[in-house]
């Protein structure tokens, strides 16, 4: 596998740097086969980041932003500030993205939980275990623990 690295000077001399340090100082990593991959979780890390800065705002059913917001109304928005369209509800949003084991989640990666076989709820997963989401009425947007072992894990293409 071929790997071209181009950082800037005061990085280089900083000895190993992240993929994400180079994205975020504007450097580039390419390798053969990975930039779909590469794009995905950038997407997904900027969907994060705009789920976070809605901290606080009131939930409200049915809403999609950009200050009140539902469990899937969160995602779509977070989402589409980050260049990617996603359906409207939790269950519609399962079925559009690609399934993961728990052991391969990623910050950014969607949280579906689920009763029976039904999809009741979403969230964007935040790392350590905990995510970003609208809960319910009478509650604002937050960083919870994932509650339940009936989650499922999907990333968003």
């Amino acid at each position: 596998m071929t790997v071209r690295t181009h950082t800037p000077h005061l990085l280089a001399r900083a000895g190993a740097v992240s993929a994400l340090a180079l994205a975020t100082l504007g450097g580039t990593t390419l390798a053969p086969g990975t930039t779909a991959d590469a794009e995905a979780a950038t997407v997904s890390a900027h969907a994060l980041r705009i789920a976070a800065s809605k901290r606080g705002s009131p939930y409200q059913y049915g809403a999609m932003g950009p200050y009140r917001f539902d469990c899937s109304g969160l995602t779509v928005y977070s989402f589409r500030r980050a260049g990617r369209e996603l359906p409207r509800t939790a269950a519609q949003q399962y079925g559009q993205t690609r399934h993961i084991p728990a052991a391969a989640r990623k910050r950014g990666d969607l949280v579906f939980f689920h009763s029976g076989s039904g999809i009741y709820h979403v969230g964007i997963y935040a790392g350590h275990g905990r995510m970003w989401h609208a809960p319910k009425a009478g509650s604002v947007v937050r960083l919870e623990r994932i509650w339940s072992r009936a989650v499922s894990y999907g990333r968003v293409r």
